[in-house]
C-alpha cells in the first residue's frame, strides 16, 4: 500500500466556520475538520451543518485537500446524526476517537455503510482510527486490521499520557508510544500517522517530534494551526539525496536480478528485498506537484 501523500493534516474546529476558507487556502495534504473536542454540546447540532457544507464546497475545488471529518466517538450522543450528515457531505475519510476495540470498528463500519447506502454512494469512505488510551494501544493490530476500512492507526499522545501520568515532553516517552504503534500499523497493513504537537510557538520542538516519527516510518503528522503545516510537509517529503539513493537502489536491484542474485553489494553495505522495497516504496509515494483528491 502507498503512502497517500498526508504529510500534513490540519486541524480544523468544526465550531469555527470562518477558519475554513483559510485552511483551505494552506499547503495541507488534508483538512480534518473537528466535530469532537474541538466543539462544545451546545455548538454540535450547528457546527456538524457547518463542516458539512463545508465538506460539499470543497468536494468542487479543481485541487483541494483529502476531507477528512473527526466525528465524536461511538458511545456518544452524537455519533449517528455525525455519520449521516458527514457520508451525505462526502468526505474521504471518518476520523474515529476513542476506540477500545476491534469491535468498536465493525460498529462504526457498519454505521458507514449503512449511511452510505442510504445517499447511494458507492466508493466506501476509509476510516483513520484514534489509538488514545493504554487499552487500545495494546490492541491496535487487532483495531487496524478489524476492517478494509481502515487506512490508518492515529496517535493521541494527549489522550493517552495524561491520565498516566507520564511527561508528554519526553522524547523517550513519545518515542515508545510512536514505535508501538508503528510496530501495530505495519502488523495490521496499514498506516501509522503522528498526532499533534501542541505548543504551537515551539517551531523546534515541531520539528524534532515530526523527524522522529518520520525516521519511525509514520506517514505523516497532525497539525493544530497552519504555521506547522510546512514544517510537517518539509518533515515528511524526502529529500533530493535520499531520492537519488533510493534510484541507484533500485537501478542495482535491476542489475542483480538480471545477473540472478538475490543478496547483493550496493555501495560497500550488502543488501537484499527488504532494502529494495523501502526503495521502492519511497520512489511510489514522492509527493507529486498535484494536492491529494
Amino acid at each position: 500500500m502507498l503512502n497517500p501523500l498526508v504529510r500534513s493534516k490540519l486541524f480544523v474546529p468544526g465550531a469555527r466556520p470562518e477558519l475554513f476558507p483559510k485552511a483551505l487556502a494552506t499547503a495541507a495534504d488534508a483538512l480534518s475538520f473537528d466535530l469532537e473536542d474541538a466543539v462544545r454540546p451546545e455548538q454540535k447540532l450547528q457546527a456538524r451543518a457547518q463542516v458539512a457544507e463545508a465538506v460539499r464546497s470543497a468536494l468542487s475545488l479543481p485541487r483541494r485537500p483529502l476531507l477528512i471529518v473527526r466525528v465524536n466517538a461511538l458511545d456518544s450522543d452524537w455519533f449517528d446524526a455525525d455519520v449521516q450528515a458527514t457520508v451525505a457531505a462526502g468526505p474521504d475519510w471518518i476520523n474515529l476517537p476513542k476506540v477500545a476495540s476491534a469491535a468498536d470498528v465493525h460498529r462504526a463500519a457498519a454505521a458507514l455503510h449503512a449511511a452510505e447506502s442510504t445517499v447511494g454512494r458507492s466508493t466506501p469512505i476509509g476510516l483513520l482510527v484514534n489509538i488514545e488510551t493504554a487499552a487500545a494501544l495494546q490492541h491496535a493490530v487487532e483495531i487496524g486490521a478489524a476492517h478494509p476500512r481502515v487506512v490508518g492507526l492515529q496517535l493521541g499522545l494527549g489522550d493517552l499520557f495524561e491520565p498516566l501520568g507520564i511527561d508528554r515532553r519526553d522524547p523517550a516517552n513519545v518515542h515508545a508510544a510512536m514505535f508501538a504503534l508503528r510496530l501495530a500499523a505495519g502488523a495490521a497493513g496499514v498506516f501509522a500517522y503522528d498526532g499533534a504537537f501542541a505548543d504551537i510557538a515551539d517551531s523546534a520542538g515541531f520539528q524534532a517530534e515530526a523527524a522522529m516519527s518520520r525516521r519511525l516510518g509514520f506517514a505523516g503528522k497532525s497539525c493544530i494551526h497552519p504555521s506547522q503545516v510546512a514544517l510537517a510537509n518539509e518533515a515528511f517529503s524526502p529529500g533530493a539525496e535520499e531520492l537519488d539513493a533510493a534510484r541507484r537502489l533500485v537501478g542495482a536491484a535491476q542489475a542483480a536480478q538480471a545477473a540472478g542474485l538475490g543478496a547483493f553489494s550496493f555501495e560497500g553495505r550488502m543488501v537484499d528485498a527488504p532494502f529494495v522495497q523501502r526503495a521502492q516504496s519511497l520512489l511510489a509515494s514522492t509527493v507529486s506537484s498535484e494536492r491529494p483528491r
